[in-house]
């Protein structure tokens, strides 16, 4: 694992972007692996900045988001696929069928998981894909367990994570419990990983991520295993390295 500690949150963005940016001008036709919440918000910014500046182009990129919540309408603004075509498709020149996302509203949820894994297998795989983490370090939906979930796959989200997401709603009770997750495994077949952690809430998390044992109850630390990762945390979070 390669860290990078930068001053705050904006140089995190930045830096994240650029290592984004650099990806799509090498590989116009990259497959991205994409990740919503807080987080990534400042790099997608940048992001739009690039393209508005003719730095990168999105034409010929492929995404494929990391997970969705289970009940929510694509039209829903809490949903993962409205707050990626609000804050970074809508301002880029992605194409529409080059947009993967899970349906969590999809009547058989157990086809749509699969059908999502086979797509992206049938891709090659996620050539970059940006990860955050939670306070109780899950990456995707991958919450605290006692063994790793391969594929992607139907989670029953854990307290602290509805508790977590209540910001984004008008109350708890309106929080789903459940969501489509892309497994481990499909995290891991990436060919390049980016994690991003920004304030001390973040602190325990990543310590235990890098620093810790590989363990299903904090599923980011199977990431020691993988041999391309570059985390990205600014001095809070990196506080108990």
């Amino acid at each position: 694992m390669r860290l990078i500690v930068v001053d705050d949150y904006n140089k995190m963005s930045e830096k994240a972007a650029i290592m984004v940016a650099s990806q799509i001008i090498l590989k116009p036709n990259s497959i991205l692996g994409l990740a919503t919440g807080d987080t990534p918000l400042g790099m997608y910014k940048e992001l739009i900045k690039m393209y508005n500046n003719k730095e990168i182009d999105f034409s010929n990129v492929k995404s494929f988001n990391l997970d969705e919540y289970y009940g929510l309408s694509k039209n829903n603004a809490q949903s993962y696929n409205y707050y990626m075509k609000e804050n970074l498709f809508k301002h880029i020149n992605i194409k529409e069928e080059n947009i993967n996302i899970p349906d969590g509203t999809a009547k058989d949820i157990e086809a749509e998981c699969k059908n999502y894994e086979k797509r992206i297998q049938d891709q090659g795989g996620i050539d970059l894909q940006i990860l955050g983490i939670g306070v109780n370090g899950h990456i995707g939906f991958n919450e605290p367990d006692i063994t790793f979930e391969a594929e992607t796959h139907l989670v029953n989200l854990d307290e602290k994570t509805i508790e977590s997401n209540s910001r984004f709603f008008d109350s708890i009770e309106e929080v789903p419990t459940k969501a489509i997750s892309m497994g481990i495994k499909t995290i891991m077949h990436s060919k390049r990983i980016i994690l991003l952690a920004c304030g001390e809430s973040k602190a325990e998390a990543i310590f235990k991520t890098m620093k810790g044992k590989i363990t299903p109850k904090t599923p980011a630390s199977i990431l020691q295993l993988h041999n391309d990762v570059t985390v990205i945390i600014d001095k809070e979070a990196a506080s108990k390295l």
